[in-house]
């Protein structure tokens, strides 16, 4: 690509052949005349109409950026509004605070955190029974510090603050209709279920694990919970029953709150037999549709008989640092991480969505996701404490009745990964809808693919992608983007506001290509893992700022732009992430290892070229009387990580060895394996 475009290229891409000549002419006057901003802003406000094919905006964003004038910098493919500054969120926070740019407003926000954080718990309305005498006290140092000291606070009272009458949740099943309701329908809900609990003795303290899609059910069960006094243990509707089983075990829960079965893509798939699988406690059980469709267990109860009928709560005044909820994050054991939130992770949660996302009372919220991953519980608190309507839809979003719901629900926020993007785009199942209600897009979960996302803003005429990155011990993102900056396919545009960041090399010194660390303290990180050394996970050994400020690892690794943007280049530990999940290598590697014929395997994530979702490669040893084809080997593995981790994770090849790269103290050189693959496929 050369910056011209001739009338052979136009016509080939869908342009009428009478107007190709003229339309070729005026764009090679653009290019000519113009700084590639500046030419692609002319093009898109001028020359496109929104029927133009993907193929021939994907074109001339590429003519665009690779005019004679192209700088170091990646092109953005949207630009902010003229009114930016007073339109959203983030922007009227710089002009309350009079401050001009992103840039500083981050920098101010991590030299004066407490009343950056003060700042901001005012703005979300957030609710203390009883008042803090400081935002933060800070001697027992930045990696422990304690939040809101003698406050007393229930975080779900924060999510009721909206106006009654306002429509909390939009949802739809899959094959039925558009439904709504109000927040005080949603309140009522959330009430009876906490006072079941009461009545059938869980008292405050005890974990509850929900086990559920996101419905409106299971968004008022989880709020229930954490309402009652108690610790919402989330567990993804995905699991197989040996997981289920070791999350269940890890929170010590007292009891289930799962739902008959799912219904995904037309088939039925069975949710509380797994449940019953692995040993559950006392279950309730909601049904899928109008009544359970499933004999239970002794002991266990139906939802219509857990209910309270009373629907009037009030809610358990608790500790800032008591734990709301669990969940689960893939360490480098056999056991996931067991991170708890606290009552005051939600308003991490809230805060992105109030300063990135650009929530607002009103807005319309989809997010596939589910209880059991953090944006599920993080769509919750976003969009309930911020006043928005939440969207949920109930199936797979893989296909077009997803975006008929998206169309018909008006939702104006979607969040995504990166998968899921590609899947639409390989089908065009989303094309030919009317997306333009759309004002914002976000994708979070794994390395996202910046031809997928140009197709992405394509579908919505062009609408700008919020890349979030974080993860559940920080309880939300630690970089992401803005509607203040122009916006870049795949591209970050600012560290976290409150939260420092910095990218080191391998001697621990500041570089434009390294490992993410965090400066903390911030709302939201972690500051304790059940059954594991947080420390130790997260601290221990870790170099020092030059001030003497701790840092806190994360496992990331990026790099930094000429122009001070960040790109994710993948994790830099054993943890992958497959399909937008996080797992770690030892989790699959267990699995694997158990199928019959295998002596060892070794479980790698090779980012593909151009970015997108990681592929996870397997390198195995079989025992010597073995006599596996490499065909039937994967087919065989796959099976065993389908019933024992997750269907969702697929293996993309298999290579079979006769022995495994080690160090001297015998450690598999995981690094050397994925350079292989790499060297494999550039040849």
């Amino acid at each position: 690509m050369t910056g011209h475009v001739s009338a052979a290229e136009l016509i080939e891409r869908g342009v009428d052949a009478k107007k190709a000549a003229g339309l070729a002419d005026e764009l090679n006057g653009i290019l000519a005349s113009s700084t590639p901003s500046e030419a692609w802003q002319q093009i898109a406000q001028s020359c496109f109409r929104t029927d133009d094919s993907f193929e021939l905006h994907r074109f001339l964003y590429q003519a665009a950026s690779a005019s004679s004038r192209a700088s170091h910098d990646p092109l953005p493919a949207w630009f902010p509004q003229v009114d930016a500054r007073q339109s959203c969120n983030i922007g009227r926070m710089m002009t309350e605070l009079g401050i001009d740019s992103v840039a500083d407003l981050h920098e101010w926000s991590t030299q004066h955190r407490k009343a950056f954080w003060g700042w901001l718990i005012d703005k979300l309305g957030i609710h203390f029974l009883e008042p803090f005498r400081d935002i933060a006290d800070l001697t027992g140092g930045a990696e422990w510090p304690c939040w809101f000291p003698g406050a007393r606070m229930n975080i779900v009272d924060s999510c009721f603050r909206g106006n009654s009458d306002a429509t909390a949740i939009v949802c739809e099943r899959e094959g039925g209709s558009l439904e709504s309701v109000s927040l005080a329908e949603l309140e009522a809900l959330t009430n009876r279920v906490a006072n079941g609990l009461r009545e059938h003795e869980i008292v405050p303290g005890d974990a509850v694990a929900v086990d559920m899609p996101m419905t409106v059910e299971s968004v008022a069960v989880f709020l229930g919970i954490i309402r009652a006094g108690c610790v919402a243990v989330s567990i993804a509707d995905s699991l197989a029953s040996a997981q289920v089983a070791a999350r269940l075990r890890l929170s010590n829960a007292k009891m289930v709150i799962t739902q008959d079965s799912i219904r995904r893509a037309g088939k039925i798939l069975p949710l509380y037999e797994k449940v019953v699988a692995a040993d559950a406690p006392r279950t309730v059980v909601f049904p899928a549709r109008e009544e359970v469709a499933c004999e239970l267990r002794s002991g266990d109860l139906g939802s219509e008989k857990f209910l309270s009928d009373f629907d009037q709560f009030e809610s358990e005044p608790c500790e800032p640092h008591s734990h709301s909820s669990i969940l689960f994050s893939s360490g480098t054991s056999g056991d996931p991480k067991t991170i708890p939130w606290t009552h005051t992770t939600p308003i991490k949660c809230a805060g992105d969505g109030y300063l990135y996302h650009d929530i607002q009372p009103g807005d319309r919220v989809a997010w596939p996701t589910n209880l059991g991953w953090m944006m599920g519980p993080w769509l919750v608190y976003a969009g309930l404490i911020n006043r928005a309507t939440i969207a949920l839809f109930d199936g797979a979003p893989t296909g077009k009745e997803f975006g008929r719901f998206l169309q018909a629900a008006d939702v104006n926020i979607l969040g995504v990964i990166p998968s899921l993007v590609k899947t639409w785009r390989s089908s065009r199942c989303m094309e030919n809808l009317n997306w333009e209600r759309i004002k914002l897009f976000s994708s979070t979960g794994e390395c996202s693919n910046p031809e997928d996302m140009f197709y992405l803003m394509w579908l919505a005429s062009f609408k700008p992608i919020i890349e979030y990155c974080g993860g559940t011990e920080i309880g939300g993102g630690y970089i992401a983007s803005t509607l203040l900056q122009p916006n870049v396919p795949s591209v970050f545009t600012t560290p976290a506001l409150g939260l420092g960041m910095v990218l080191l090399d391998d001697e621990g010194e500041d570089s434009d290509q390294g490992d993410v660390f965090l400066e903390p303290p911030s709302l939201g990180l972690s500051t304790e893992l059940l059954h594991q050394d947080h420390h130790a996970a997260f601290y221990a050994g870790t170099p020092s700022g030059r001030n003497g400020q701790i840092r806190r690892r994360h496992g990331d690794h990026f790099e930094r732009l000429p122009g001070g943007q960040f790109r994710a280049l993948g994790r830099v530990d054993d943890t992958m992430n497959l399909g937008g999940i996080k797992v770690s290598s030892a989790e699959i590697e267990r699995v694997l290892n158990q199928v019959q014929g295998v002596d060892e395997t070794v479980a790698v994530a090779i980012s593909p070229e151009g970015g997108g979702p990681s592929l996870l490669w397997v390198f195995v040893v079989l025992s010597d009387r073995a006599a596996l084809e490499r065909e039937a080997l994967q087919k065989l593995l796959q099976q065993a990580i389908r019933a024992e981790l997750n269907p969702l994770f697929k293996i993309h090849d298999v290579e079979i060895v006769d022995t495994l790269p080690r160090t001297a103290s015998n450690k598999v050189m995981r690094r050397l394996l994925r350079q292989q693959v790499l060297q494999t496929k550039s040849t």
